[in-house]
């Protein structure tokens, strides 16, 4: 006999805290490892029906809905949330042919009692009956007279009627309630009939309740189905499910806009360190929502915080074919036909739940777009001060590695003899160790610098995707004159009089001077693709030898022939040499309807960190 579950020799008690996957799985557990003839529920009978049929339609998601008898009253209803351990023991009792008993009082008008509780996250390294007992002194007791307590006392009679017939009957019930079960079922005290009520219907739930309705994150949910439908072990999933959702997550955003590779391994280990802080601030076990998305908006940036969001909301298997009618559910409330919204209380009351505030810009509905686009006027364009600045750093920094790469070529080695000129020559010393001779370096300063980089993103490069070509001219002489060729700003828009591209190539000339258009000038028009046009205007424009290229790949042996036709030389680095996401970062910037855009710009174009 276990002294702490069980009540008596026939009767057993699973105190659970509703809505936590871990003790769903722990209560699946033990309906495994123990014979039981019955298994009890603490939900009223009138639910039985109606609840078991939508168990039986799991994994789609379903609600059991009770509206009050009187209009000004809250209705009540259980959500058919696998996660849920009451729904995930009536599961296991249906598949094991168990016999089940709803043991809990009739009330029309329910009251809710959903206690602070520790993170339920602690069972995982933890027996059930340490965590149990480790809430004692937290438990608060039902105040006399209170429909809590009536419901209580209904169920330790309706315990005692089973064990007159069963040999083993185990109640799953709410940990809040389990002490003073325990105590009224000692005490048998007096019971309160039954109450009238509206008998309850089983409904669908849209998409977008499921978040409100749902104990877990409905990502996690349908990763503890998917697990359960293939055999998986599923006991690591709290911390697993996070970085599942995460790495889903940066699949969504992989698309036409991201380079491969644009969301590192050490970015996601940072991401992961920082969402476990925020989790130990909290004083929590385990993270939410919020302490993700912080962390994501933080690490790389509001369009993957946005992500996160929307891969955290998806549900797969709620896409299934289903006959019920659909109920839309929010935070405590159910939309009627018309949309009024109706109180309703959940009879499997979750942990209480705060809302906080988190700064993101979300992406505007077609509809707007789609109004911003008609007002959009084609004479005008210039492009977002901050960005500009950003790229500009970055491209001198790139025509600086460029100009160190060069002197690094025309290095030459000589043996020591009286000074250690530019330093040792590690290399040469080895190759040369048996002779004795310590080798040093000496630089051959170089004539000219490197006038125009050229970036190549894509290669090769979809010409259909990249349908916009143009020359933008420097403002002012820290800037560049630039050429590139870019998705059409037009298909996205992200406020009034502010579009987004993507680069797929470009070239940077500084200090900047007027130069032909490269897009119309009939001297290029034997060019094939848009990446040759932009290099062959770059080396034509080059008043410099030298011209920096920055690829995937090295240049082929035509660029390389039109680099000596034109009495140009390539400076090639390789596009990996730079941080993927410093990279994404960069190739994606935004078109101003003109230049009083920018006095408001920065309300609408989202952080890219």
């Amino acid at each position: 006999m276990n002294d702490v579950l069980d009540l008596s020799p026939q009767v057993a008690v699973l105190p659970v805290v509703h809505g936590s996957g871990d003790f769903a799985l722990e209560v699946c557990r033990r309906l495994r490892t123990a014979h039981y003839d019955t298994l009890a529920v603490a939900l009223p009978a009138s639910y039985a029906a109606e609840l078991e049929r939508g168990v039986s339609l799991l994994p789609r998601i379903s609600v059991v809905l009770q509206p009050p008898l009187h209009p000004r009253a809250a209705g009540s209803y259980v959500p058919v949330d696998p996660c849920q351990p009451v729904i995930a023991a009536i599961r296991a009792a249906m598949e094991a042919d168990i016999d089940r008993a709803y043991v809990d009082l009739e009330t029309d008008d329910y009251e809710p009692y959903a206690p602070v509780l520790p993170d339920a996250s602690a069972l995982g390294g933890l027996s059930l009956e340490r965590f149990l007992t480790a809430l004692l002194p937290a438990l608060a007791p039902p105040l006399p007279g209170s429909q809590r307590l009536q419901r209580l006392r209904r169920m330790a009679y309706e315990l005692h009627r089973l064990e007159l017939d069963q040999r083993r009957v185990v109640l799953v019930a709410a940990a809040a309630d389990w002490p003073w079960l325990r105590q009224a079922y000692r005490q048998r005290a007096p019971v309160t009939g039954a109450g009238v009520v509206t008998m309850p219907r089983l409904f669908d739930v849209t998409p977008s309740g499921l978040y409100f309705l749902l104990g877990e994150l409905p990502w996690l949910t349908h990763l503890y189905e998917h697990r359960r439908a293939e055999l998986i072990g599923d006991g690591s999933l709290a911390v697993d499910g996070i970085r599942a959702l995460l790495l889903q997550a940066r699949e969504a955003c992989s698309g036409a806009d991201y380079l491969p590779g644009w969301l590192t391994t050490q970015s996601l280990a940072l991401l992961l360190r920082y969402v476990r802080n925020l989790t130990l601030c909290a004083g929590r076990l385990a993270p939410d929502l919020h302490d993700v998305v912080v962390a994501a908006q933080q690490v790389v940036g509001d369009d993957y915080a946005l992500a996160v969001i929307e891969s955290a909301r998806q549900y797969p298997p709620q896409g299934l074919p289903t006959e019920l009618e659909a109920a839309r559910v929010g935070a405590g409330v159910v939309f009627d036909r018309e949309g009024r919204p109706q109180r309703y209380h959940s009879r499997l009351e979750l942990p209480p739940r705060t809302w906080r505030r988190l700064r993101l810009r979300p992406t505007p509905p077609p509809a707007r777009q789609q109004q911003w686009r008609r007002q959009w006027d084609p004479y005008g364009q210039c492009s977002h001060l901050p960005e500009d600045r950003r790229v500009e750093s970055f491209q001198h920094h790139v025509r600086d590695q460029a100009k160190a790469l060069v002197g690094a070529g025309a290095a030459r080695s000589e043996p020591f003899t009286a000074s250690l000129k530019d330093g040792l020559d590690l290399r040469e010393t080895l190759r040369h160790w048996w002779a004795g001779d310590i080798y040093v370096r000496e630089v051959v300063p170089t004539h000219g610098t490197v006038e125009v980089v050229v970036f190549l993103f894509d290669h090769p490069a979809d010409p259909q995707r990249y349908p916009w070509r143009a020359t933008w001219y420097a403002e002012h002489d820290e800037e560049s004159t630039l050429c590139f060729f870019a998705t059409d700003f037009g298909t996205r828009m992200v406020g009034p009089g502010i579009a987004q591209a993507v680069y797929g190539g470009c070239f940077f000339l500084f200090p900047p001077r007027p130069i032909p258009d490269i897009w119309e000038d009939p001297r290029f028009d034997w060019t094939r693709s848009p990446e040759e046009r932009l290099l062959a205007g770059a080396l034509y424009h080059s008043r410099e030898r030298r011209v920096a290229l920055v690829a995937p790949r090295p240049p082929s042996a035509a660029w390389r022939a039109l680099a000596r036709q034109a009495r140009r030389q390539w400076v090639y680095l390789p596009l990996r040499r730079f941080s993927p996401a410093t990279v994404d970062r960069l190739r994606r910037f935004h078109v101003l309807n003109g230049k009083h855009v920018r006095s408001y710009a920065a309300r609408f174009i989202r952080d890219l960190r």
